[in-house]
């Protein structure tokens, strides 16, 4: 099954076409080659970076028609990776994360200090200046490059800073240096202005106001931040995009707002300030993701419908539904990062919160309770993946190759697995199941688990709300003590170790072996109840008696507390929910 497509005016590498402009048809992008990628990347000479679910690196050769793909070795697995115009970054997945660039570094984008006088590096080097600071997010923009840490809420960056688009006076910073303190987000792209989100709450702006991109009347530079006045609360913004000299704000309840260059249809002029996007709102669509190339926007509705508009030599500022998504290909989401003249559509299948973290369980082996052949793993997720008794499936593996066991519990804790690796199937085959892809799910297995005193090995205590608390007063039990206005929920140490930092730290530094922990984090039962589901399934399954503009509020920093993975959009995820 192909994982990624392309979507873009024909530029000769993928699809030959004389007239560029007049190439918005869906690509399959090496079709043998990409069925496990998780992201993808792309500079503005189309060389394209890719991410396997495994961590390597790939990038493509601009220079041959449809070219293959070229991996980069000797690198540790990687996490996420970003690129502006002329660079790139990448992020390793280790215990302290570690940044590699590369690519152009004339104006000091990639941060290798004063004496660094390298205008290309071909292949990612460590970023040596940032090995002492926990970065969770890069920026690699037009000239300059942005680095957030979320955990310091403080944003270090380098590069030419022409239009100020670091957000300090200072010109051609050679060195990483610190920009910003008490911030919370960070939006940036390959153009020529930034964004962020401080403690306090309020959207700020600065670099290229030339066409009204950062959204307040003046034109011109803005050297330092500023706030940006909104008619919504900066909480409901779900993604800001930034393309040439224009930007795209997207809030969580489906609402375009643009301002900038004239891309807009429906507007007579370049726009200073945000303003709804009257087309979506006339037509009552609601939109669930918006991406931007060079002097283009795009938007994926609930319908899974891709609508484009865009300023070209003779294209016009028109909005257009370029494609219906068919019911094989619903499952395609827009990817934020794109070329000049292309974006991309990656299926999300691939990107499992649920997996991927299991998978760190499974490498380091936090508190297993038995072994096969010598390797950790948790004998309660080995008997209900495969439905059988532990002993039985020990024995019975106990002739097969290290390879084949590890292979084994790839799909086990991760749900990875290859068509062609025809002993792992056999193994399951023996144990009576048959295509694993469809019809053994790991999140449909843990449902199985979820709240199951039997085969839990850790209570939660929650206090109860004050509903509750209120309701239970009223019918005549005033006196019954605190233990009643408590609810345990039995839980499993694993999956709550794999998928939350916090319990994580719990379980390593206060007490390995503690049975029973009371909840201190104030937030309801019904979210909690609903956090540990999603922990469980990847899922937020809501019901009509669901408090959801309680859970919502709660939502926003429940993640937060409990230090869920950084990349797991959990906010956005409910209100998809609750539009359903």
């Amino acid at each position: 099954m192909n994982s990624l497509k392309g979507l873009g005016w024909g530029n000769g590498n993928w699809k030959q076409n004389n007239n560029r402009f007049n190439c918005l048809e869906p690509v399959t992008i090496f079709p043998e080659e990409v069925t496990n990628i998780v992201s993808v990347s792309c500079d503005v000479f189309d060389r394209i970076v890719f991410l396997s679910s495994e961590g390597k690196l790939y990038q493509t050769d601009t220079k041959k028609y449809q070219p293959k793909l070229k991996a980069f070795e000797n690198l540790p697995p990687m996490k996420c990776v970003e690129s502006g115009n002329h660079h790139s970054f990448a992020i390793s997945d280790e215990e302290q994360p570690k940044i590699y660039g590369w690519g152009w570094n004339k104006d000091k984008q990639l941060g290798l200090g004063a004496n660094n006088s390298d205008q290309i590096v071909e292949k990612p080097i460590l970023i040596q200046a940032l090995n002492d600071k926990r970065i969770d997010f890069v920026h690699p923009g037009g000239h300059v490059s942005l680095f957030f840490s979320s955990k310091d809420q403080i944003v270090y960056g380098c590069g030419a800073n022409v239009s100020w688009e670091l957000g300090i006076q200072e010109r051609w910073l050679k060195s990483i240096i610190k920009l910003h303190e008490k911030v919370i987000k960070v939006f940036s792209g390959k153009s020529s202005h930034t964004f962020i989100i401080k403690t306090d709450g309020e959207l700020y702006g600065f670099g290229d106001n030339s066409k009204g991109q950062l959204g307040f009347r003046q034109n011109g530079n803005q050297k330092t931040p500023r706030k940006i006045e909104l008619e919504f609360a900066t909480k409901e913004i779900c993604q800001i995009v930034l393309g040439h000299k224009m930007t795209a704000i997207l809030t969580t309840d489906g609402r375009v707002y643009v301002t900038g260059r004239k891309v807009y249809t429906g507007f007579g002029s370049h726009l200073t300030e945000f303003t709804q996007y009257p087309q979506f709102k006339d037509q009552k669509k609601i939109i669930k993701q918006i991406s931007s190339c060079y002097r283009a926007l795009i938007f994926q509705t609930e319908d899974n419908e891709i609508w484009v508009t865009c300023h070209f030599i003779g294209y016009g500022p028109l909005l257009r539904k370029i494609i219906d998504l068919t019911d094989s290909e619903s499952s395609f989401n827009l990817v934020k990062d794109c070329s000049q003249y292309w974006f991309f559509l990656l299926r999300n299948e691939l990107i499992s919160y649920l997996s991927q973290d299991l998978g760190k369980l499974l490498e380091n082996g936090y508190f297993s309770d038995c072994k096969i052949q010598n390797i950790p793993v948790h004998k309660i997720l080995i008997e209900t993946r495969l439905e059988n008794d532990f002993d039985k499936i020990s024995n019975y593996l106990e002739e097969s190759k290290l390879k084949e066991i590890q292979d084994l519990l790839k799909w086990v804790y991760c749900d990875e697995i290859r068509n062609h690796n025809k002993k792992t199937l056999e193994i399951l085959n023996h144990f009576g199941i048959e295509s694993p892809q469809k019809t053994k799910l790991l999140k449909n297995d843990l449902k199985k688990l979820l709240f199951d005193k039997e085969t839990s090995d850790f209570t939660l205590v929650i206090q109860k709300n004050k509903n509750d608390k209120e309701n239970q007063n009223q019918n005549g039990n005033e006196n019954k003590n605190d233990k009643e206005l408590e609810e345990e929920l039995h839980i499993h140490k694993f999956i709550l170790a794999a998928r939350s930092e916090f319990f994580l730290f719990i379980f390593q530094n206060v007490d390995q072996n503690i049975k029973k922990l009371k909840d201190y984090s104030k937030f309801s039962l019904d979210a909690i109840k609903l956090l540990i589901k999603f922990l469980y399934t990847d899922e937020i399954i809501l019901t009509a008696d669901t408090d959801k503009e309680l859970i919502r509020k709660e939502f926003i920093n429940i993640s937060d507390y409990y230090q869920l993975n950084p990349n797991i959009p959990l906010l956005n995820i409910f209100d998809r929910c609750d539009k359903k």
